[in-house]
């Protein structure tokens, strides 16, 4: 019978979790007591439920041994034969328990998520493309009763988008999106093609978790803000005061640009909640990348720069290169029926999250989540 992976990394965790428990001061802290109570009760699930399914698995081989033996009372045996399905079954639910309580959580899962769309290749039709996807999205926030918070955007002469980026507010909001994060190319006719070809355009799609305060220190020494005045269509309010708030992150050169709102306090927050997701991000990237060479065979880079996914009009076609799924129902799609999508995505991740713990993953090891993308 398969083994499970090995369980002393989680009983030397859970140990570790006794002692913190066990300190004089450990209620000191009411926050942190709570994390580590939560966590001390999961990992003892996990080892209870490990030990159950050692027992059960002893249990399911002296059945089947029993139901074999020639030389066994003929009534054991059948009670033994007669077993065995339900002890299998209990023994399989079991397993399935423990593997995905082994599966090192993501902590950034619960968190609302910064989503940033940008055209790229294409010109007025890339950003066109970009506004139906923020349209697409935001439909699919309505859905799961989510909430949208506008923070950036830049509008092209034909009305589409160069740059929008927004807020996602509600539960799991990055479980859920994490996996959008990459280029979507975009194969139809546009509207000012004559000619009736088919031309393709690109549009990049960054997720990025909310990052609070405690995640990322920022020295306010490395920060250059400027404050200008706001442009682009808002009515007389927006551009008669200086509003807009550029800031730049000098030890990293990110730039944030933030204009939508006619306070400047309004746009520094919001300017500083993209800044901070972006850093924490890269933070993460770079732990993600010290695993790369243990994680080749798996999904891929997870780099923003790899084609994930291409909507093709012309043949109703939606096909996510990562996980090699084709749907035929673009219009339900592009209206935020997403849901098929991005339950596969998640169905891939656990599944190579699960392959994983057989090999070297340990707990608190990152795990690639992106497939290599393939031409389409």
């Amino acid at each position: 019978m398969d083994e499970l992976p090995d369980i002393a990394p989680f009983q030397r965790r859970l140990d570790e979790l006794d002692a913190q428990m066990a300190e004089p001061g450990f209620y000191a802290n009411p926050r942190r007591a709570a994390e580590v109570s939560r966590e001390q009760q999961k990992v003892q699930q996990l080892v209870a439920d490990h030990a159950a399914y050692c027992r059960l698995q002893r249990e399911t081989s002296e059945a089947l041994a029993l139901s074999r033996d020639p030389l066994a009372d003929p009534d054991m045996r059948e009670l033994a034969t007669m077993e065995l399905p339900q002890l299998e079954q209990r023994r399989a639910a079991l397993k399935q328990a423990v593997l995905l309580a082994m599966i090192p959580p993501e902590t950034t899962d619960s968190r609302n998520t910064v989503m940033e769309i940008r055209a790229g290749t294409g010109g007025d039709e890339a950003s066109l493309f970009a506004a139906e996807l923020y349209r697409m999205y935001s439909r699919y926030a309505d859905s799961r009763g989510w909430k949208i918070q506008p923070m950036s955007s830049s509008t092209s002469e034909r009305g589409g988008y160069k740059e929008v980026i927004f807020l996602i507010t509600g539960t799991d909001v990055y479980k859920q999106l994490k996996f959008e994060s990459g280029v979507h190319r975009v194969q139809r006719v546009p509207v000012t093609e004559a000619n009736g070809r088919i031309h393709t355009s690109t549009v990049t799609v960054a997720v990025l978790p909310e990052a609070e305060e405690v995640d990322v220190e920022i020295d306010p020494q490395d920060l250059e803000i400027t404050v200008t005045r706001a442009s682009g269509p808002g009515g007389q309010g927006v551009n008669t005061t200086d509003s807009a708030v550029q800031i730049m992150h000098k030890p990293t050169g990110l730039i944030v640009t933030c204009a939508d709102e006619r306070s400047q306090i309004k746009n520094k927050a919001r300017a500083m909640t993209v800044l901070r997701s972006r850093l924490l991000q890269r933070r993460e990237d770079e732990e993600r990348a010290k695993y790369a060479a243990a994680r080749r065979s798996q999904i891929g880079s997870g780099d923003r720069s790899e084609r994930i996914r291409t909507y093709n009009f012309p043949q109703n076609r939606l096909t996510d290169h990562r996980i090699g799924l084709t749907l035929y129902n673009l219009p339900q799609v592009m209206e935020g029926a997403i849901d098929d999508v991005i339950v596969a995505l998640q169905k891939a991740d656990y599944e190579e999250k699960l392959a994983a713990l057989s090999g070297v993953a340990l707990p608190g090891a990152p795990i690639r989540t992106s497939r290599d993308a393939d031409d389409d």
